[in-house]
C-alpha cells in the first residue's frame, strides 16, 4: 500500500466528522430566546439608531454552505415601541439589500411577543458586489426586546431554513 493512502484515509475520515451543518442549540445573551445555528458563531455588538434613540444591537451569527446565518437583538427599554421598531427594521433591510419581498406571513416564535410587525419574510435581492442573494428573515419582539433571524443565500434551501427559524423559541 502506497505512504500516502493512510494519510488520505485519515484525511477523508476527519473531514466525515466535520459536516457542512454543524446544528447546534445556542441562548443569546441577555435574552430568553434560544437559537439553532449551523455552525459556531462569532459575536459583535455596535451602537444603532432604533426608534429614534441609539441602542446597542448585538449580532450572533456564523457563515457555512454559501449561506449566512444571524441573529441580532437590542434592547429598546420601552416595549411599546417594538412593533413600529420591527416595521422600521424590515424596511431597512430591505432597502441595504436593494430587495424586493417575494413572500411574507405572520411571525410569532413560542412565547414572543405578538404583535402586527411580526413577521417573516422572503426576499430576492443584491450583494454588495452586485450578485443576486436571498434574504430569509424574521422580526419579533418579547417586551422590549427585537429580534431578526436571517438567512442569506444565493439559493436558500428548506433544509438549512427550517431548524433555523422552527428553532427559534424563548424559554
Amino acid at each position: 500500500m502506497p505512504r500516502f493512502v493512510p494519510a488520505l484515509l485519515l484525511a477523508l475520515a476527519a473531514a466525515a466528522c466535520t459536516p457542512t451543518f454543524n446544528w447546534r442549540e445556542i441562548r443569546v445573551e441577555d435574552t430568553p430566546l434560544r437559537a439553532m445555528l449551523p455552525c459556531k458563531p462569532d459575536k459583535a455588538s455596535r451602537k444603532v439608531p432604533m426608534g429614534g434613540t441609539d441602542v446597542e444591537l448585538d449580532v450572533l451569527g456564523c457563515e457555512t454552505g454559501g449561506a449566512t446565518f444571524a441573529v441580532l437583538h437590542a434592547d429598546l427599554q420601552d416595549p411599546l415601541r417594538a412593533d413600529e421598531v420591527l416595521v422600521q427594521w424590515n424596511r431597512a433591510t430591505l432597502a441595504n439589500l436593494h430587495g424586493t419581498v417575494t413572500s411574507s406571513q405572520p411571525f410569532s416564535p413560542r412565547g414572543a411577543t405578538p404583535l402586527p410587525g411580526a413577521q417573516r419574510i422572503s426576499a430576492a435581492g443584491r450583494r454588495q458586489d452586485g450578485s443576486a442573494v436571498r434574504g430569509e428573515a424574521a422580526y419579533f419582539a418579547r417586551g422590549s426586546q427585537v429580534f431578526q433571524a436571517v438567512v442569506y443565500a444565493s439559493e436558500p434551501r428548506p433544509e438549512w431554513l427550517q431548524p433555523f427559524f422552527d428553532g427559534l423559541r424563548f424559554e
